[in-house]
């Protein structure tokens, strides 16, 4: 048994994936050695993560310099940056991806998250990506909006990888299911390649307690309700998002456990594995690696951040614990409904910010890039 921590979680069947790109970790042997040393087997970037990694380096100043000569749009200039930097981080992770036959070593890049809600706009951009990419070992990330949903289905179908980004609740994890193995009976029907097809469900975790947490709280404060239904928000503080995790690795099982999933993989059609994202602690009062140390499952994926990667590395207890108290995470949503937080505002509110979020930072990350580009001709 490897003394490494994260090694180790590959031996328990979860894959570690980096929530992190910047141009220095594939231009120096940084990258190389957290796979080699670490096991890292993969890499997620989206918009927030570009931003920082753009606009606050100097890393990309001479490919904006050349690339701005040409591109004046600063969309389409992003794009590219955003592609060399995906693209060659794979290039790094294709030895792994070889030696996963297919089944690791992937580095996804996302759509614009403007996209959200454009269901023809989505499908249009994740076909350019992918082609410009031109990795086997690329993902494509898309939103599992209600409107990303029939996107991830078309690309799939098409036989691009896709990373559905932006789950928060267990019947829109279902959904993405029912997209994947739809999209792969039609490739089955069509007798069409399914050997090389590759998806993962990003379901966020740690943003689901950030939300409830203040409702719960809000509740716990409420002098005009009884005693007992302040007790119980108290007691739910915290506990929301590992049983939303647990219940949509339930519901996985279930569903690629089944005999519909069953003929598709005797045509060759792998799992489309869940992936545990924002999984760093985001309130103090939980231990630092409250949400790793929960999900660790088999065929399954976490994208850990720099910083919740190197914690696990120093100090991680790597044990499968996803079926741990079932009953508890059923019991956790029925004790939402008892306290009167709707669970469905939770899932819409979380998936609205969460756009926001990636949309705000594409938007700052264009509006760095203008101003780069002025200060660069300037020089």
């Amino acid at each position: 048994m490897t003394a490494n921590p994260l090694k180790r979680l590959n031996e328990l069947g979860q894959s570690v994936w980096y929530d992190y790109i910047r141009r220095d970790l594939y231009t120096t042997d940084k990258l190389s050695r957290l796979i080699q040393d670490d096991g890292l087997s993969g890499m997620t970037s989206n918009p927030t993560i570009f931003q920082k990694a753009i606009a606050e380096t100097d890393l990309y100043d001479s490919e904006i310099r050349s690339f701005g000569e040409k591109e004046r749009a600063p969309a389409r200039l992003f794009e590219r940056l955003a592609v060399e930097d995906v693209s060659r981080a794979a290039d790094v992770f294709r030895p792994v991806y070889d030696r996963a036959r297919g089944n690791d070593g992937f580095v996804s890049i996302e759509v614009a998250p403007q996209l959200a809600h454009d269901t023809e706009g989505t499908i249009a951009e994740a076909q350019r990506l992918w082609k410009e990419c031109n990795r086997p070992n690329v993902m494509v990330k898309i939103p599992g909006t209600a409107e990303g949903v029939p996107a991830i289905r078309r690309c799939l179908a098409e036989g691009i990888n896709i990373n559905i980004t932006l789950l928060f609740s267990v019947a829109r994890h279902r959904e993405v299911m029912e997209a994947f193995l739809s999209a792969m009976e039609e490739r089955v029907g069509s007798k069409k390649d399914v050997s090389k097809i590759r998806s993962v469900a990003s379901f966020f975790v740690s943003r689901v307690d950030t939300n409830a947490d203040k409702k719960l709280d809000a509740v716990a404060k409420n002098t005009g309700a009884s005693e007992s239904v302040r007790s119980r928000a108290r007691a739910l503080r915290g506990k929301l998002a590992i049983a939303n995790a647990r219940l949509a690795y339930q519901a996985y099982e279930e569903v690629f456990g089944g005999g519909r999933f069953a003929a598709l993989k005797a045509a060759g059609v792998a799992t489309q594995r869940p992936l545990w994202a924002s999984t760093s602690t985001k309130d103090p009062a939980y231990p630092e690696l409250y949400y790793v140390e929960a999900l660790i499952a088999p065929d399954t994926v976490d994208t850990m951040p720099p910083e919740t990667f190197d914690a696990y590395r120093d100090h991680g207890d790597p044990k499968v614990r996803i079926h741990d108290d079932l009953s508890g995470a059923r019991d956790a949503f029925q004790g939402l409904a008892e306290v009167a937080v709707d669970e469905k505002q939770i899932f819409r509110e979380l998936e609205d910010e969460g756009v926001k979020k990636f949309s705000d930072s594409y938007d700052a990350l264009l509006k760095a890039l203008v101003e780069k580009e002025k200060a660069i001709r300037v020089a």
